[in-house]
């Protein structure tokens, strides 16, 4: 460790507010480089999978595809005691978005009119799942689970290969808990093409969900429009408010759970007291030293990690939330529900001192999936809804047409789109009254 602090201490009122809203992430253009891997794999198929998998993973494979074989070797060597934990989560996260499915209605009104809304399941979907620096079985947990409930009948899995050309165990073994169609050994932008296009061996499909590193968020952003895609997440983030009765040690490990994602990711604490917010701050220079991920964790609180003082005032505190709409927000108080009201800006909201941000990113039950970068001001976590497409449909009578077809032909009159006028107006007896 160096002499330099780990983390900042700012006082609120001497904070400019873009402070708190700066982008955070790489700023590398990668744009050009992701046309290029698009427009191959979108012109040579699997041959350039299997190359750019050469390329970037240092692997040479002989199928892309996770065989029967290669499935069951993962589940034996996962052990049961975690094939249990997976089980538990995938119940606590199906029980919870089981809530969210949409249903169909009908409205019916006078003369015969039938008017209403039909949810349908997409298609097919295709999920993202990294193995870079870590492997998230969680995030297979989270994005498929509610597709399976929404009623997608085609899920593929894409993920990059390991050094040994192999899926890790934990990812497979968190797919087959969730019941995954097809996986395949493929990763970065080159796989992101494949579901959007197509290849000889993986499907293209209608919507491509999943986080990962600046190329795919730049593929997902390049084929969007060609298929759906979730929102591009950025690094993550973790806001605690926490008043003066709260442990230094447990706030400080809360901050490190997220600063030990990504040297972009975010940790910051607002407190009105200086008392905890320099002890909180040593507890951090302390606990680096014991974590394996120390010189990620340490990067990031250096760089995008921040205690900000405040006057004590909790109104204070939630100002300071609602403007940075965080991905995570805990509110570490004694009764944190009557601050609920008050949150406007914010993925998930973990309310009390025995609800830690990493029981969301497991056990649970609501989404880990979150919008990131102050986009939860207009964006919500991963849902059901975003596995479903709904048509509406309308059915009036002659009656019902021939009694609102004045007001029709009067404001297509207005628009100057004298044809739709002539389209309700075709539908009767040339000269007969409305």
């Amino acid at each position: 460790m160096s002499g330099e602090p780990v983390i900042r201490i700012r006082r609120y009122d001497e904070l400019d507010p873009k402070e708190l809203t700066k982008p955070r992430g790489s700023h590398a253009d990668v744009s050009s480089a992701v046309t290029e891997i698009l427009q191959t794999v979108r012109r040579e198929g699997d041959r350039a999978l299997y190359a750019y998998t050469e390329r970037f993973d240092r692997v040479k494979l002989d199928r892309l595809e996770v065989s029967r074989e290669e499935r069951e070797a993962g589940l034996r060597e996962t052990e049961p005691a975690f094939m249990e934990i997976l089980k538990q989560a995938a119940q606590n996260i199906r029980r919870y978005h089981e809530q969210q499915r949409r249903q169909n209605y009908l409205i019916t009104g006078q003369n015969g009119v039938v008017m209403g809304k039909i949810f349908r399941p997409i298609q097919k979907v295709g999920m993202y799942v990294p193995n870079g620096t870590a492997a998230y079985p969680s995030t297979v947990l989270m994005d498929l689970i509610p597709a399976r409930i929404a009623g997608c009948e085609e899920i593929v899995m894409v993920t990059p290969p390991g050094p040994d050309g192999r899926v890790n165990p934990a990812i497979l073994a968190a797919a087959e808990v969730c019941g995954i169609d097809r996986i395949f050994k493929v990763g970065g932008a080159q796989a992101i093409a494949a579901l959007a296009y197509g290849t000889e061996s993986i499907p293209a499909v209608y919507k491509i969900i999943g986080p990962g590193n600046a190329y795919v968020a730049e593929a997902k952003k390049q084929v969007h429009g060609t298929v759906s895609t979730d929102t591009v997440a950025g690094p993550s983030e973790v806001l605690i408010l926490a008043d003066g009765d709260n442990s230094p040690r447990i706030l400080a490990a809360d901050m490190l759970a997220q600063a030990e994602h990504d040297p972009d990711a975010s940790a910051m604490l607002v407190t009105g007291s200086e008392t905890l917010a320099e002890a909180v701050a040593a507890e951090l220079s302390r606990q680096l030293g014991e974590l394996p991920r120390k010189e990620i964790a340490e990067a990031s609180l250096k760089h995008n990690g921040m205690i900000i003082l405040t006057d004590g005032s909790m109104d204070t505190a939630l100002e300071i939330a609602n403007l940075i709409a965080p991905e995570h927000l805990e509110i570490c108080t004694d009764e944190p529900m009557q601050y609920l009201p008050k949150v406007r800006n914010a993925g998930s909201i973990f309310l009390g001192r025995f609800s830690p941000e990493p029981l969301g990113d497991y056990m649970a039950g609501p989404n880990h999936t979150l919008p990131t970068g102050g986009s939860a001001k207009f964006s919500s976590p991963l849902s059901v809804d975003d596995f479903v497409t709904a048509s509406q449909f309308t059915c009036y009578t002659e009656e019902a047409l021939r009694g609102i077809a004045p007001s029709i032909v009067r404001f297509a009159e207005k628009e100057d789109l004298i044809g739709h006028a002539r389209s309700i107006l075709s539908r009767f007896e040339e000269g007969q009254p409305l």
